[in-house]
């Protein structure tokens, strides 16, 4: 599992979405962003469909999972 409590882009409150991982600033589980890339979504087209979210978020997830995914197996 990911510990991501180092990811800036990433935030956890309880009053907002239950305690859901979101990205910062947002109400959108950062799972939407897995869940719509497994769909086939591009990561141009999630945030077009959250607008609230840039690219550069989107992205830095991406990395920031790519990067730690290793070390949590």
């Amino acid at each position: 599992m990911i510990n991501w409590s180092n990811c800036p882009d990433v935030e956890s409150a309880p009053e907002r979405v239950s305690g859901a991982l979101v990205f910062c600033g947002s109400r959108v589980p950062i799972a939407a962003l897995f869940e719509n890339l497994e769909d086939g979504i591009t990561i141009k087209e999630f945030v077009e469909i959250f607008p609230g979210i840039t690219l550069e978020q989107a992205r830095a997830v991406l990395d920031f999972a790519a990067k730690n995914s290793l070390t949590a197996a």
